[in-house]
């Protein structure tokens, strides 16, 4: 997949923001989710979830992302440049077992990040919790080896909060967290 890629909405817009656009994860994106989930940073970061087909990665679309739509209201949502439709990464809403409050959950192709998108797209998803879902806080889950994530958790308003040893991850995760109260929630009131 390149940078001209367009891969066509499936549904309408979730969020939009002044650079990009952000929709459910539909099967017609199995391939950019094979992709991005291949990429040595998630891997690195995040885990691997084995997708190494289109179909793996549809069927994976299908049974792990979509339900969480009708479920709860929200999920991970496919991140695409507003100029063009280009599939840039996955910003949204995760629900964790093992954890009380919704996760905020963002992942990019190596070749788009530094651009300021995970931080754009992550702000939209948090107003939108706020605002819209009307949750009342959010957390964030990051390795203690990825200092882009912690730095972005940090920058959007959570705060480290403790450790946590999660269900199906291995090492313990840094847990940060953010009240989604006053006007302007994180980063527009106090967090």
């Amino acid at each position: 997949m390149n940078e001209a890629t367009v891969i066509p909405a499936a549904v309408d817009p979730i969020l939009e923001t002044p650079r990009l656009v952000l929709r459910e994860i539909g099967p017609g994106d199995a391939e950019f989710i094979r992709e991005l989930m291949n990429e040595p940073s998630f891997i690195r970061n995040i885990g691997d979830r084995g997708l190494r087909s289109s179909e793996g990665a549809r069927r994976f679309i299908e049974e792990k992302m979509r339900p969480s739509y009708a479920a709860f209201g929200y999920g991970l949502y496919l991140v695409c440049s507003r100029d063009g439709g280009t599939p840039l990464g996955i910003c949204g809403l995760v629900r964790r077992e093992g954890l009380d409050h919704p996760d905020i959950g963002f992942a990019f192709l190596e070749r788009f990040c530094g651009r300021g998108y995970a931080f754009e797209s992550a702000k939209a998803v948090l107003g939108r919790a706020r605002t819209v879902l009307g949750l009342d806080r959010i957390l964030g889950v990051t390795s203690r080896t990825n200092p882009g994530s912690i730095r972005l958790l940090e920058k959007l308003g959570l705060r480290f909060s403790r450790t946590v040893a999660l269900p199906g991850v291995g090492a313990e995760r840094m847990l940060f967290q953010s009240d989604l109260c006053g006007p302007g929630g994180p980063k527009g009131g106090k967090p």
